[in-house]
This record gives C-alpha cells, structure tokens and sequence, in this order.
C-alpha cells in the first residue's frame, strides 16, 4: 500500500466508550503501518448516529492527525451528515472532492458574458 491508497478501517455496531481508545489505536496502526495518509472509516454499520458517534468520529480524526493523516467517512447516513453539521464537524466523505479542488466539470467564467476558458 502506499501513500495514495487509502487505509480502510470499518467501523460495526454501536460503540462503547470502552472501545474509543482501541479504535483510535487502530487508525494510527494503520496510518504508520501502511504508510496511507487516509485511513477510510466505513460508518455505514454503526446504526442510528448520535453524541457518541459525533465523539468518536471527532477522537479518530484527532488522532488520524497526531499521525500525520485523516480520515474519510464512507457511506455515512444522512442524519449522521445533519448531526455533523450541527455539531460543526466538517469530515471529508467519500466521493467528495477533495478541499481547493473543484467538482469536476465545473467552469467558471472570467467575466460575465464570455465563454468559460
């Protein structure tokens, strides 16, 4: 695996506060370990998200960058990008464009009324 390739890490069932610490662990392993600087989190089998999943998500991402990477979300529910939201977490999802980049097949005009370059 190499830089470009992201690590996947899938994340099942509801999570106990007891669980955090492994999980965070786990990300680091696989950041160090794999030399990713993504680790993908599949949240789509956690269940009905809620405060709990908001602190893990934030834990993992708070030590994805202690190592030196991130994480992504991949298929998160739509409730869990509301309670993001609200909370004010900004996560990347798979997908997504990455920041400065611009979705492709975008074009923006110089000025208005000339044909985009």
């Amino acid at each position: 695996m190499d830089a470009k390739t992201p690590a996947v890490l899938v994340l099942a069932g509801p999570v106990t506060r007891d669980e955090v610490p492994g999980l965070c662990d786990d990300v680091r392993g696989l950041l160090e370990g794999s030399g990713a600087a993504v680790v993908v989190c599949d949240v789509g089998g956690l269940g009905p998200p809620g405060l709990g999943t908001v602190e893990l998500l934030a834990r993992l991402e708070l030590a994805a960058r202690r190592a030196g990477g991130r994480i992504r979300l991949r298929d998160p529910a739509p409730a869990l990008h509301v309670l993001l939201d609200l909370v004010g977490l900004r996560f990347q999802m798979e997908g997504q464009a990455e920041e400065r980049e611009p979705p492709l097949g975008v074009e923006e005009e110089v000025e208005p009324g000339q044909p985009a370059v």
